[in-house]
């Protein structure tokens, strides 16, 4: 019998330090945005879905919200847990986008963080629907690398290309189109895009290269090669011993209709 696709959850399990201290935040234009254009008070509960190491989480936290951080990673669970428990207001549960495992018109917002692409959209829907409150809202969030606005990054997109498992497939996935509206439905969304940037030395460059998914992992013998050609993309472009990735920060904003 033919083995399945690889349950997407576990995608990170092996990446979950990587993925901490290399991925990027969100600028605090998200929250902003959040307040501005779906209402969000501090007063209001928030279901971040695919909540991973909690990196929305603590940007809503810091707004005084209480979140329930909805993660079925057990690994990047508890990395969010150890570091928002302090606030009394983070909650982490075990669940997952189509079976959150929160009651019913329980929370005002629901948020997920480079995470939608990874959800079943009609289920997630309905259950984006029974949890939410009459009027609550749903914020989809992506920090997206820029391909080709630097030499560097440019580079960096061939290289990944070159070496990665699956990262085609994974990056025609964010914000397609048809998944947004198969969510929203007739009323739609909004988008809003920002700005951000990081800035790697070669170990951080490294780190974020094996903070992906689609990278080979732990064992595979494609890791050592990629790693290996790694410094010559670094040293070409470097500046004062550093490299830029930039990112449109992308939200989609919107009420279930």
């Amino acid at each position: 019998m033919t083995a399945g696709p690889p349950d997407p959850t576990s995608r990170f399990s092996d990446r979950v330090q990587d993925y901490v201290r290399w991925r990027p935040g969100y600028p605090p234009a998200v929250v902003e945005a959040l307040r501005r254009d779906l209402g969000l008070q501090p007063s209001h509960v928030v279901a971040d879905v695919g909540s991973g190491t909690g990196i929305l989480s603590r940007l809503l936290l810091e707004n005084g919200n209480v979140v329930y951080g909805v993660e079925p990673n057990r690994e990047m669970a508890a990395v969010a847990e150890a570091d928002l428990a302090h606030t009394g207001r983070f909650h982490s549960v075990d669940g997952r986008a189509e079976a959150t495992t929160l009651g019913e018109g329980s929370v005002d917002l629901i948020t997920a963080g480079q995470a939608f692409h990874w959800f079943k959209v009609p289920e997630s829907r309905a259950e984006f629907g029974r949890i939410l409150r009459p009027g609550g809202g749903v914020a989809l969030v992506w920090n997206l690398r820029r391909l080709d606005s630097t030499p560097f990054l440019r580079d960096y997109e061939t290289f990944l290309r070159r070496w990665s498992n699956d990262y085609e497939e994974v990056s025609e996935k964010y914000a397609k189109p048809e998944s947004l509206r198969a969510l929203f439905g007739p009323a739609g969304w909004r988008e809003r895009r920002f700005d951000s940037a990081q800035h790697f030395d070669l170990e951080g460059l490294r780190g974020r290269l094996l903070s992906s998914s689609y990278t080979p992992r732990e064992g595979d013998p494609r890791r050592a090669e990629m790693l290996a050609a790694l410094p010559a993309v670094f040293d070409a472009h470097a500046r004062d011993g550093r490299v830029a990735f930039e990112y449109d920060t992308r939200m989609f904003l919107g009420v279930l209709a």
